[in-house]
């Protein structure tokens, strides 16, 4: 396998992880798993929330692929889809509960784009019904979120529940 062919698999399993996460938390995590979703929804004071059981099943998949394609890691496609995964976890892990969520290792910033995630899972989390609202990727946000003086301000803090 070449390095481009390599780093496309790397890319696709990057990208390919937002368009199924979009999928997943648009058809089941918010209808048949939504038992288990709602904890993300709720107002709690805790670091942990039944819905990180999510989090493990796709590293738990990424763990699996890079184990496949760990015996030839630069000419598997295994191993480049595995690393794909991974590395999409890290940047979610980055801009969704550290930033957006401010659960672990919380930071601020004003960066227009992470501003932008930041306000479209505002809105996402306006509904606390299993049915939901959009925009349920984290990265495709759909049209862009105008921001309020107050929202530039407020956060999605997890003791606050938005």
């Amino acid at each position: 396998m070449n390095t481009v062919i390599w780093i496309g698999c790397l890319g696709l399993g990057c990208v390919g992880m937002e368009g199924a996460s979009y999928l997943l938390h648009r058809f089941l995590f918010h209808g048949i798993l939504w038992p288990i979703h709602k904890t993300h929804h709720q107002t709690h004071t805790s670091q942990l929330e039944l819905n990180d059981l999510f989090s493990l099943v796709f590293g738990a998949l990424a763990v699996l692929l890079l184990q496949l394609g760990s015996v030839d890691r630069w000419h598997s496609p295994w191993y480049a889809l595995g690393a794909g995964i991974s590395l999409y976890g890290i940047i979610y892990f980055i801009a969704h509960d550290a930033y957006t969520h401010r659960r672990v290792l919380p930071f601020r910033s004003s960066h227009p784009w992470l501003r932008q995630i930041r306000r479209a899972h505002q809105r996402h989390h306006q509904c606390f019904e299993p049915q939901g609202q959009e925009p349920f990727g984290l990265f495709y946000m759909g049209s862009p979120v105008a921001e309020t003086e107050s929202q530039a301000s407020v956060g999605l803090d997890r003791a606050s529940g938005t």
